[in-house]
């Protein structure tokens, strides 16, 4: 698929694989809200134009992300399981070499001059939600500890209460090292990790916030 029409077919909100029921969401909202999980230190500060929801390539430049491209989809619920439309959802994360596009990251892993490394969305018709972007990579070798990879998200709307999270990948032989991740229950982890699908590199990852009020 070409890039306009990803991101078209994501503004809109056409997402055939979004398959999620009503009853799924209201099962999982009741059992848990998504867990909180710290900022950490590169959330992005260097302006850029193109946040949308194709990470893998940018906005003016000719060629397409290093690693291993991959879509992730879900839905923004109340604790009581009801889809929430017009949700922010900002996002980032490391490329596919560990490292984050930020002054900050000291790091001798090299930046990927076409991922885009930030997004921001919205959720549309019945909180659906969908980008693509790259696997991202653990923190390099010689940093003080290597974390598992994750992308960093922030969600907001006015009449609920702000999200601070981090969604995790299953299957990842860091997770049962990586100190923030084992700090959760496993139930936690559960909330926190995305699912795979029967489609390749596909996942999902539903998202469930409190009521402000």
């Amino acid at each position: 698929m070409k890039r306009r029409e990803f991101i078209k077919s994501a503004a809109l909100g056409s997402m055939g694989g979004l398959l999620i029921s009503q009853t799924f969401g209201a099962q999982a909202g009741a059992n848990m809200l998504t867990p909180r999980e710290v900022e950490g230190p590169f959330y992005p500060i260097t302006p850029q134009k193109d946040k949308d929801a194709d990470l893998t390539q940018v906005e003016g430049k000719v060629g397409r992300a290093k690693g291993t491209i991959i879509d992730i989809f879900g839905q923004v619920f109340d604790q009581d399981g009801n889809a929430i439309e017009d949700v922010t959802i900002d996002l980032w994360q490391a490329n596919s070499y560990g490292k984050y596009h930020h002054p900050h990251d000291n790091s001798e892993a090299p930046i990927d001059p076409h991922f885009q490394g930030w997004a921001i969305l919205q959720s549309g018709k019945q909180g659906r939600f969908k980008f693509k972007t790259v696997m991202p990579g653990a923190y390099p070798l010689n940093a003080p500890q290597q974390r598992t990879p994750h992308i960093h998200i922030k969600i907001s709307k006015y009449g609920y209460e702000s999200l601070l999270t981090q969604l995790y990948f299953p299957d990842q032989p860091l997770n049962d090292k990586d100190g923030l991740f084992k700090r959760k229950s496993k139930q936690e982890q559960k909330m926190m990790t995305a699912k795979k699908t029967s489609k390749s590199n596909e996942y999902r990852y539903d998202i469930f916030l409190q009521k402000a009020f």
